[in-house]
């Protein structure tokens, strides 16, 4: 199984549709709480290449990008198949 994370905020809408996603396809994930822990926007926006909205995932150090654009690979069929590398 793949390494999955992603940082989040609270309140986001985006971060509970992706880890609702990932919940569904019985994935666990580490989850880093920039609301909680502001000294990891740094890092987020670093790994991200200069993403800064929330949540930015990232599967085995690939950076997938947010919400939209893991629900757009798992209606690739790409998603799976990153996830079980």
């Amino acid at each position: 199984m793949s390494k999955v994370e992603m940082y989040t905020k609270g309140y986001c809408p985006y971060c509970h549709r992706a880890k609702a996603l990932l919940a569904q396809k019985g994935v666990e994930y580490t989850e880093y709480a920039i609301d909680k822990h502001p000294e990891l926007r740094d890092e987020m926006i670093r790994r991200a290449n200069g993403g800064w909205t929330v949540p930015q995932i990232f599967i085995d150090d690939f950076h997938v990008g947010g919400c939209d654009d893991m629900i757009l690979l798992d209606t690739q069929d790409k998603l799976d198949a990153l996830l079980n590398q």
